[in-house]
């Protein structure tokens, strides 16, 4: 990592010669089908006993005829003929049920119907309909229409157009689902600002995933109670729709969909897994943290998969924790839970016991949380505001898909 110190302190990562860090981040590595029935007709009905011996007849088993009798083959009414003395010719028995047919997924042949009943020297009731074979499972990506390369586009959301970089890595063939991370920029940045510093473009390359850059308006992102110079922005629905769109064009696992930024851009990806773990599988923000509860409630739909990046030495959002006001002019002051204060919202949101692992790189992970989650904060002792390892990022972000 390059890191250039400058003459004046600028809050939450904006891009501007003031004080704080410039920081270059280093470019770093970053369903279930349903299961179909089993095949098979219905059985017919049996076959009805013949009716009672007629004078000369001789007794039909199993619906031999007797004289002048009836035919007791499957049930089938006796040919060419009245039932023997004594024997009535017996109802037909009710028709099997078709069988259901298998449902949408790499299941078989769906089961067949049960043959109805015989009846008393009656016709044996017709065989049920198999059930049409399942369909294989996992997304489809028939219709896909996107190609590698990199693009400026535009996107409607709620009558307001949206801009974003999308990067299509050139090893993207349209036939196998790849992921699909969004990366935010910082406050009083830009999608190309983010590009060209977080580590994940390098990495969708070498990797195979595609990635999108959203632009946030006044170059912010509103997370509640802040940084949006009005709290109607719906950057909550803008990042759902972009996920939305982009799985439209091309060939995305859905149960791969990941959120990255750094500063402001790390809280927009806190809040989407506060606010969208049904569309985000994990998240990795750097330099920025959870707001106290008052002021941005965090209530996943289901435990997240988290990590975090962040400088014990960080000028900006501090390591600690505490009151900070946005560089933008909004007349707003938040609160931070601080580093460790999230690291511990986090665990308890997941349901984590037990102590954190100490790992490589300065990280502590919470490795025993509910459904298989992980939450992870990378410490850098003396470290600024700048954006986190993208390569350890993706590692963790990418051995949790959406359950």
């Amino acid at each position: 990592m390059q890191t250039r110190a400058t003459s004046c302190v600028l809050l939450l990562g904006a891009l501007a010669a003031c004080s704080g860090e410039d920081s270059i981040g280093d470019g770093g590595a970053g369903g279930r089908g349903g299961v179909g029935g089993s095949a098979g007709g219905g059985s017919g009905g049996s076959a009805g006993s013949s009716g009672a011996q007629g004078a000369s007849g001789m007794s039909g088993a199993g619906g031999s005829a007797a004289a002048g009798g009836a035919v007791g083959s499957g049930g089938g009414a006796g040919s060419g003929g009245s039932a023997g003395s004594g024997g009535a010719l017996g109802s037909g028995g009710a028709a099997g049920s078709a069988g259901d047919s298998g449902s949408s997924g790499g299941g078989g042949d769906g089961t067949g119907g049960t043959g109805g009943a015989a009846g008393t020297n009656g016709a044996g009731g017709s065989a049920g309909t198999g059930g049409s074979a399942g369909t294989g499972g996992g997304p489809s990506c028939e219709g896909a229409t996107l190609r590698p390369g990199e693009t400026t586009r535009m996107l409607q959301v709620g009558g307001v157009s949206r801009s974003y970089i999308l990067h299509v890595p050139a090893s993207y063939d349209g036939n196998t689902p790849v992921p699909l991370v969004l990366d935010f920029h910082p406050i009083l940045s830009d999608a190309a600002f983010e590009r060209g510093n977080s580590g994940y473009r390098a990495l969708s390359d070498s990797e195979g995933f595609i990635v999108a850059f959203p632009t946030g308006i006044d170059r912010a992102w509103n997370i509640g109670p802040c940084c949006t110079n009005s709290r109607s922005v719906d950057d909550l629905g803008f990042a759902k729709a972009l996920v939305a769109a982009i799985k439209s064009e091309g060939c995305v696992d859905p149960k791969r969909v990941y959120a990255t930024g750094f500063s402001m851009g790390g809280g927009m990806s806190h809040y989407l897994a506060c606010n969208a773990a049904d569309v985000f599988a994990a998240v990795a923000p750097s330099a920025f943290d959870l707001l106290q509860e008052s002021e941005e409630p965090c209530s996943p739909s289901r435990p997240i998969t988290v990590i975090f990046f962040r400088g014990t030495a960080d000028p900006i959002v501090p390591y600690a924790g505490g009151a900070s006001r946005p560089p933008n002019g909004l007349n707003v002051t938040i609160h931070f839970l601080g580093a460790r204060g999230t690291f511990q919202r986090w665990a308890e949101l997941d349901g984590c016991t037990g102590s954190p692992t100490a790992g490589a790189g300065g990280c502590e992970t919470y490795t025993q949380c509910n459904a298989g989650t992980e939450v992870t904060l990378c410490t850098t002792q003396g470290g600024g505001h700048s954006t986190g390892n993208a390569q350890t990022g993706w590692a963790m972000l990418k051995k949790h898909p959406m359950p």
